[in-house]
């Protein structure tokens, strides 16, 4: 049998890069008795029919690392995370919810701050330390700038990557300059990326020439924190739990306590002010959010 990787699935037929090509595969019955569905990003076996060795059948789903229902991708391994610095102004609040959705998705975030040719070394240590003790990556990239393209294919390559962000913030420009074979066309998907594609929105990976692979889907944008757990929520914010060792109460919110070791951390400057004040937002979302029993 022959290892590959599902690209794309569309009505029943699944494109497995097998390396070297493309090949349309059918699933076996197997795998509708035991209740699996084959997703774009799963390594499977395959066996090429006797009639076509340009189609085959998938025999084997490998074990998943992890699996997003939306956009349904499975095994991703990294999401990248774009915001300019400026022109739009980035929203920390959804950046933390976007961080959010990869602690909860068991993916490695790394933090773009895009258009960085528009901002000054003050900016950028701004930023920076808002995101400090979070063990978070971040990096400032530009289309102007060959080193941080650079920087950003080291990130990509051999990895199964998502980009995210809201849009205007430059992820097509990014993606050409990493990948100019893509040809993405400001602020919509290329006709080239299109193709083949049925009326019904699907996920599907783009392989880079260096090696990895990108997930062609909005995804992430419009994220909405699902979790209905308040005590859960300061897991999901590494400094907060960094620093929340020690508190004097097992079950604190970090909230409204008196004298918790997470708001004395706020003022000392270990974790950031914009980061706390969007943890007692989402927080209080979660608070306010009726029950279902």
């Amino acid at each position: 049998m022959i290892e590959g990787i599902i690209t794309k699935g569309v009505g029943g037929n699944y494109y497995v890069d097998i390396g070297n090509k493309i090949i349309e595969c059918r699933a076996r019955g197997l795998f509708r008795l035991k209740n699996i569905k084959p997703l774009v990003g799963d390594w499977c076996n395959i066996r090429l029919t006797e009639e076509d060795e340009e189609m085959g059948y998938i025999e084997e789903i490998k074990e998943r690392v992890n699996e997003i229902t939306r956009p349904p991708v499975a095994n991703v391994e990294q999401l990248l995370i774009f915001f300019a610095v400026t022109n739009p102004e980035p929203s920390f609040l959804l950046l933390d919810k976007l961080l959010i959705a990869s602690e909860l998705n068991k993916l490695k975030p790394i933090i773009c701050f895009n258009k960085s040719d528009l901002c000054n070394e003050e900016l950028k240590e701004k930023y920076l330390n808002i995101f400090k003790n979070t063990g978070y990556k971040v990096v400032f990239t530009s289309k102007e700038d060959k080193n941080s393209i650079e920087e950003l294919k080291l990130i990509l390559k051999n990895k199964l990557s998502v980009f995210s962000g809201p849009s205007g913030v430059g992820k097509s420009s990014m993606m050409n300059a990493v990948e100019p074979s893509f040809e993405l066309k400001t602020g919509e998907v290329s006709e080239k990326l299109k193709r083949g594609k049925h009326t019904t929105r699907h996920a599907e990976i783009y392989k880079l020439s260096f090696g990895g692979y990108v997930v062609d889907t909005p995804g992430f944008s419009s994220f909405e924190l699902n979790s209905s757990d308040e005590y859960e929520l300061s897991n999901l914010y590494p400094d907060i739990k960094k620093y929340s060792v020690g508190c004097r109460f097992d079950d604190c919110l970090h909230y409204k306590e008196p004298g918790c070791v997470i708001k004395n951390a706020v003022n000392d400057g270990l974790i950031s002010e914009t980061r706390y004040n969007n943890y007692t937002k989402l927080l209080e979302e979660i608070k306010n959010k009726p029950k279902i029993y």
